[in-house]
């Protein structure tokens, strides 16, 4: 599970699926992503960024990856 994703679009106020909304991709990937079950590419990585406002690559920081796991 990617909690510091959630916690960023909670501090928004927003659903997952307004997060998918904004950030043009489904829902159902869109919680896939945030609960670690899939990986974004690039693209996608940026798009989910630029909606919540945070640097796109942390999906591939190595810190960031090793905290998900540990969460789930």
């Amino acid at each position: 599970m990617r909690v510091w994703m959630r916690e960023i679009r909670h501090c928004k106020g927003w659903s997952q699926k307004k997060a998918a909304k904004e950030s043009g991709l489904s829902p159902s990937f869109y919680a896939d992503v945030e609960r670690g079950f899939r990986n974004p590419s690039p693209q996608n990585a940026q798009a989910i960024a630029s909606a919540l406002g945070f640097d796109w690559t942390l999906f591939f920081t190595q810190k960031i990856r090793e905290m998900s796991r540990k969460e789930a």
